[in-house]
């Protein structure tokens, strides 16, 4: 298994497949973008199956997150995901995305035997959309989300980010928006992951703050029915139920004691935590000849060395060189 110093297990591992991506989201990387990896550098298709079979049948993973940049950019995306699913025994595959082209790739996504998606969607109004991510494609995210819906890739689970003064104030129609579709809404503290380096703590919109505004409108009450265990989303009831709210609170709320969660990055390095500052590089090893028992001896030994905790709160913290898009949600 992958176990860490601290007794924690790793089973959930996030994979990106490419640090592309066709929105330029501010808490993410710059308008202009950022330089994208050479694709020498990426991992093949074959590769990454190669490393999620040795996860899931030598190290105990149990579930598969594809993550970016964007994921739908991978060209061989659903052959990839139907080749997970294949494996035994078979790990629970999830994606992340911004439902760019999702409209199109929900069926055949679903009939690859993708079991769900986590969709990015920070605003209802299509100009604050174009601010955010310079980009004018509210339209095709919610037919995305629509499709994934459809397709049966459920529950369609909808993270948004809160900042002051630009968006902070759809809180309560982003959650009646998920309401009334069937989606779960999960609203997310910003972290430090943007490639400009721009965060600050004091204009981050915090989980006491989200929850002060969902409040205003509906009826939220801890979910005591569900155990938390290692998920990242504290999760509340809404006006009596059934439906629930996620709210994420990585900075100001650390879950870091329970965390299950290993990422494996589009260019083969091993990160044990997104704020990690050393990698593991499996790709070298690989393409040098490695075994699959050797790939899983290395993956242990970068999980053994993971920290207790990210660290935010420390004054020695440094943001990762990478940004979000290169790490992989």
């Amino acid at each position: 298994m992958l176990r860490d110093s601290f007794g924690r297990v790793a089973t959930d591992l996030r994979v990106s497949l490419t640090d592309k991506c066709n929105l330029r989201c501010a808490y993410c990387m710059p308008p202009e973008g950022l330089d994208w990896l050479p694709s020498a550098q990426l991992l093949t298709a074959d590769e990454i199956v190669r490393l999620v079979r040795v996860a899931v049948e030598l190290l105990g993973v149990t579930e598969i997150r594809y993550t970016g940049g964007e994921p739908l950019l991978r060209r061989e995306l659903t052959d990839i995901v139907a080749r997970t699913t294949a494996l035994s025994p078979r790990p629970q595959v999830t994606l992340t995305t911004n439902a760019i082209g999702l409209e199109r790739m929900a069926g055949p996504l679903a009939e690859a035997g993708l079991d769900r998606v986590n969709v990015s969607l920070d605003t209802l109004d299509r100009e604050t959309f174009r601010k955010l991510s310079h980009r004018d494609r509210l339209p095709d995210v919610l037919a995305g989300l629509a499709a994934a819906h459809e397709a049966g890739l459920r529950p369609v689970k909808v993270n948004t980010v809160l900042m002051r003064g630009l968006n902070d104030h759809e809180a309560v129609p982003l959650l009646r928006f998920c309401l009334e579709r069937g989606y779960e809404a999960r609203f997310i503290e910003q972290m430090p992951l943007d490639a400009q380096h721009g965060w600050s703590r004091e204009n981050m919109i915090t989980a006491d703050e989200i929850l002060g505004l969902l409040s205003e409108s509906f009826d939220l009450a801890p979910d005591e029915q569900e155990e938390r265990g290692s998920a990242p989303a504290e999760r509340f009831v809404v006006d009596g139920g059934p439906a629930r709210v996620g709210v994420i609170a990585s900075v100001t709320r650390p879950f870091c004691g329970a965390c299950d969660r290993v990422r494996l990055t589009a260019d083969g390095q091993v990160r044990n935590c997104l704020f990690a500052t050393e990698e593991s590089d499996l790709k070298a090893a690989m393409r040098a000849g490695a075994s699959d028992e050797e790939l899983a001896e290395r993956w242990r030994a970068a999980v053994a060395r993971k920290r207790a905790g990210h660290g935010i709160d420390d004054p020695s913290f440094l943001q990762p060189s990478r940004p979000m898009s290169a790490i992989g949600g």
